[in-house]
């Protein structure tokens, strides 16, 4: 049985759907109580509170591990790692941030999840397609996109493809100790996600570049501060390794990852 933490979110939701796709077992665990998917047993639980787990990982073989902002800033994922070690749980894939590899973002929950023993995967995902959805109001009302760093271009990843690439690891052997960069296939700037928008819904989305003060200011109504500020800079004044296009989606996936574009028009009906 494999265990999905954070299993209503962008990457969760999908994932749970290809485990069960493939013929997995699963516990789909979140922090409300929501829908899944037919067959899928729901437990509600914490990461911040460790003890919540234990119903979960009865019978659980592997675990998808991803944290909230505000865990990430207050939790304890040794703790975590601890309860999920004593459950027999074999094998770990932690949803991580390309930040880490470039060093924007400090490792400590990669270092929990390495000193607990335990088989492990790490993602690290660069910035999410879905991201796009903070705009879907503003293009809705005006068929307006405002950001910050209008020009800047970096890989934008899809979290279905994250989904995929996690259910691999978590089904597969001989991912153990991997570290997997997954980008988009190609660098695209706000502006560009912009034009994307407007194709997908058939006529012009124009676009107002925000100052950085004015997105920081709107990013710390749901961000803890380091974290914006490590955004920031990763979208603003992007490395030579952040603007890289990795190729581990198409590794494990055999294929090329979704561009922005088909994001955009999956995802439509919340720009309309």
């Amino acid at each position: 049985m494999i265990l999905v933490t954070g299993a209503t979110g962008n990457v969760g939701r999908p994932l749970v759907e290809a485990l069960v796709a493939g013929g997995e077992q699963v516990t789909a665990v979140s922090r409300k109580i929501s829908e899944v998917p037919e067959g899928v047993r729901h437990q509600q639980a914490d990461l911040a509170e460790p003890a919540s787990l234990k119903p979960a990982l009865q019978g659980a073989e592997a675990l998808f591990l991803l944290t909230s902002p505000d865990f990430m800033a207050n939790g304890d994922l040794g703790d975590v790692m601890n309860v999920v070690r004593a459950a027999g749980v074999r094998r770990v894939v932690l949803l991580s941030s390309h930040g880490v590899g470039t060093g924007r973002h400090p490792s400590r929950l990669e270092d929990a999840v390495k000193r607990s023993g335990l088989e492990w995967t790490m993602l690290r995902p660069g910035n999410f397609t879905s991201n796009a959805v903070q705009w879907a109001d503003s293009v809705r009302a005006e068929r307006l996109v405002r950001a910050p760093f209008g020009d800047v271009a970096v890989p934008a990843i899809d979290p279905a493809d994250i989904a995929e690439a996690a259910a691999v690891a978590l089904r597969e052997p001989g991912h153990e100790g991997n570290v997997y960069t997954l980008t988009g296939p190609v660098p695209i700037s706000p502006r560009q996600q912009a034009a994307a928008i407007g194709d997908a819904l058939g006529e012009p989305v124009r676009f107002v570049e925000q100052s950085r003060e004015e997105a920081r200011d709107q990013m710390l109504r749901y961000m803890p501060e380091p974290v914006v500020e490590a955004t920031l800079g990763a979208l603003g004044a992007p490395s030579a390794a952040e603007q890289q296009v990795s190729p581990d989606v198409e590794r494990l996936l055999g294929r090329s990852p979704r561009t922005f574009a088909e994001w955009a028009e999956r995802n439509v009906a919340a720009f309309e």
